[in-house]
């Protein structure tokens, strides 16, 4: 059974740091895909960050720069640096971890993070 564990998440003001972490069970994690998610209240859940297969890294927009992803295989873990906070990157993030026989991959149960101004 896999199951994915987020934590890291908080109040911050804005311009501050956290980072998230996401740790993997149950799964082959040094073979996977693995990301970061995000859902906004009254949004659609929107891409973070995100190592493919191939391991080459992807960021929204928004968050290149300030957000860093990176992973330890040893820890089976992906982390989420998250810089210079902003109000709009308040949300609940959620990992996200793809094998090759299951491409839509496995879900944490989220880590709130909310930026005060």
């Amino acid at each position: 059974q896999v199951q994915l564990v987020e934590s890291g998440g908080g109040l911050v003001q804005a311009g501050e740091s956290l980072r998230l972490s996401c740790v993997a069970s149950g799964i082959a994690f040094s073979r996977s895909a693995a990301g970061w998610y995000r859902q906004a209240p009254g949004k659609q859940r929107e891409l973070v960050a995100d190592f493919s297969f191939g391991g080459r890294a992807t960021y929204a927009d928004s968050v290149k720069g300030r957000f860093t992803i990176s992973r330890d295989n040893a820890k089976n873990t992906v982390y989420l640096q998250m810089s210079s906070l902003k109000r709009e990157d308040t949300a609940k993030y959620y990992c996200n971890v793809r094998s090759l026989s299951n491409s839509q991959g496995y879900w944490g149960q989220g880590t709130q993070v909310t930026v005060s101004s």
